[in-house]
């Protein structure tokens, strides 16, 4: 099974290790970042897409993506 999450943040370096993390946990990049302003924090965020391959365990929506 694919699953999928979609880390976002404002564009600083916790962003960036939150990305780390999630590949040092088997995560992959999927498609491009995303970056865009906000207007209300007047700050700007990023975004990326993240998924991993899991096998053996059938989809549970109760269960956080990152116990997966």
């Amino acid at each position: 099974m694919l699953i999928y999450r979609f880390l976002s943040g404002e564009d600083d370096a916790a962003f960036c290790h939150k990305v780390t993390k999630a590949l040092s946990e088997g995560w992959e990049l999927h498609g491009s970042p995303t970056y865009a302003y906000d207007a209300v924090s007047k700050k700007m965020r990023c975004g990326q897409a993240v998924t991993k391959v899991v096998t053996n365990q059938p989809y549970d929506p109760e269960k956080k993506l990152v116990d997966y």
